[in-house]
């Protein structure tokens, strides 16, 4: 069964770059047909979807976190990433790292990562 682990920084700067790892076991994030993808919760609010990267490395964002967020990976370690710039207080959320099969059905979720960005 497929395992997700979120990992990171808890506490960020104001401004600086935010960067988690997603471990993923038990299956290859080049496996057909599954979307790897960063869901984050801000405290009190709904999820908010930030982006993906499919099983042939392509990516692709929420539009109104495009200008900030990178998601790559690395395949021989079975690794996603997730980059946002500039961060600011707002960004501070629980992150989860997602496996979906494709067709918007998100299938296995990480336990989440807290992630506070402070001055």
């Amino acid at each position: 069964q497929v395992r997700l682990q979120e990992s990171g920084p808890g506490l960020v700067e104001v401004s600086q770059t935010l960067s988690l790892t997603c471990n993923v076991s038990a299956v290859s994030i080049t496996t057909a047909p599954y979307h790897w993808m960063w869901i984050r919760q801000v405290r009190g609010k709904e999820l908010e979807w930030m982006g993906a990267i499919n099983y042939r490395g392509g990516t692709y964002y929420n539009p109104s976190l495009l200008s900030r967020t990178s998601i790559y990976r690395d395949t021989s370690k079975n690794q996603v990433f997730l980059h946002l710039i500039s961060a600011t207080p707002e960004d501070t959320a629980v992150y989860y790292c997602v496996r979906d099969t494709g067709t918007w059905y998100q299938d296995s979720w990480g336990q989440g990562t807290q992630v506070t960005v402070s001055s």
